[in-house]
């Protein structure tokens, strides 16, 4: 394999906001100095492969042939009759290989541990997602492949579990913190900076030090390029709104990096609330989070008076995070997106809605924005179009969901909001 470095010099690529490392006073570099090596490494590599021809075109075959892009735009009939207002179309994520949104950023930087002669990758995941999409890139590129996950969301997703293992994957349950996807960051980070020179850390989201939020952004930005050529189409418009879920911010970032510039289309992430902003189980970052430095870079965390990070909660293992990507934290700061809860009953609710209305059993993360999507369906009036990313299925969700509501094979669901309060998860 030909390193980075031994290559001749190429023209660099124009990727536009964050290329600096910041998003207004968002972002930076904040790690041990073992891993800037690496960092700038990757960053050279990135930047070089952006203007590489023969590097954009083997992404978008393998994104095609074998990651199925591009993803489907559904209109959702029934959900419109029931919202009772604006059109309401689904960029359908779920259809991709792997079940996600997760697969083309994976695609994208196994290549880039190719480039740079890197043969391990280890990555963190929560609800499972990310951590299969990496376990499926590792196999498809002959890569070995490492997954830290908290071993509480082991429990949850132990269907994914299994899935990376069939895979190759070694899963590494975390015992440590509140067993989430933090405490399995942190684990990760250790890895890294033990094996920096032949590993690669593959982070799944746009969170992290320069320039892990401008290499997904710039990976997943394809959602939000075809939600929107897919709209005009069917349209001959641009939707008045776009919506989706916020954790770390990778399907939300991908959906609204190509509308940023168009004033006319409302940004709007939806956090999980889990029991409530009012409680201090939730993981809704922006919403009620304060600014700090998590995980190498600034942005907004949830953290107490003495900067100490605290525990969170949803009931989607894949929201269950104290940070959020700094480009969100620029996008909510300069008011150019909106960030609305939703709590874990309506999570609950929305995952029913979609499965009863549209024969969609959606994963518990996009689940929380359908009713929130809604409220701004009615809100806006018959006249108006809303894209809602799904930007993942529910296979993984499905014992956890029939848990929480009851459900065996000899009952049926009882009704959600009554149930998950119930469960104590309203």
């Amino acid at each position: 394999m030909t390193r980075i470095a031994d290559e001749p010099p190429k023209e660099r690529a124009d990727v536009g906001r964050g290329a600096d490392g910041h998003y207004g006073r968002f972002g930076g570099r904040f790690v041990p100095e073992a891993l800037t090596g690496a960092l700038e490494e990757l960053e050279t590599a990135f930047l070089d492969a952006a203007s590489d021809p023969e590097f954009s075109a083997r992404l978008r075959g393998l994104a095609e042939e074998y990651g199925g892009r591009p993803t489907r735009l559904t209109h959702a009939d029934r959900l419109t009759r029931r919202g009772g207002g604006a059109r309401i179309y689904l960029k359908r994520e779920d259809l991709a290989h792997t079940g996600s949104h997760k697969i083309r950023n994976v695609l994208g930087q196994g290549l880039l541990a190719e480039r740079m002669g890197k043969r391990r990758i280890i990555a963190e995941t929560g609800a499972g997602q990310h951590g299969v999409a990496t376990a499926t890139i590792a196999a498809k590129l002959g890569l070995e492949c490492v997954v830290y996950m908290g071993a509480e969301d082991c429990r949850r997703q132990h269907l994914n579990v299994v899935r990376m293992r069939l895979m190759g994957a070694e899963v590494v349950p975390v015992e440590t913190g509140t067993g989430t996807l933090k405490d399995a960051i942190n684990e990760t980070f250790r890895d890294w900076v033990a094996n920096v020179d032949s590993t690669h850390y593959l982070i799944g989201s746009v969170v992290g030090p320069h320039p892990f939020p401008l290499v997904v952004r710039e990976f997943v930005r394809v959602i939000g390029e075809e939600a929107r050529s897919q709209t005009l189409a069917r349209e001959g418009r641009l939707p008045d709104a776009v919506v989706a879920c916020v954790g770390g911010g990778s399907n939300a970032m991908g959906l609204f990096a190509p509308f940023v510039e168009d004033a006319g289309v409302r940004l709007v992430g939806v956090e999980a609330g889990g029991d409530g902003l009012g409680t201090e189980r939730h993981s809704a970052t922006l919403s009620g989070g304060t600014e700090g430095i998590l995980h190498g870079a600034r942005s907004y965390v949830l953290q107490d008076a003495y900067g100490q990070v605290r525990p969170t909660h949803s009931i989607s293992a894949g929201l269950d995070y104290p940070g959020v990507g700094p480009e969100h934290a620029w996008l909510r700061a300069t008011g150019r997106a909106e960030y609305v809860t939703a709590t874990d009953a309506e999570a609950l609710e929305g995952f029913a809605i979609l499965a009863e209305e549209e024969g969609i059993i959606p994963a518990l993360e996009p689940a929380h924005a359908v009713v929130p999507v809604l409220r701004l369906a009615g809100e806006l009036g018959p006249d108006g179009l809303v894209v809602l990313n799904l930007s993942g299925r529910g296979d993984k969700d499905v014992d956890e969901v029939s848990r929480l509501l009851g459900m065996t094979a000899d009952a049926p669901r009882a009704d959600t909001t009554d149930r998950a309060a119930g469960e104590g998860v309203a």
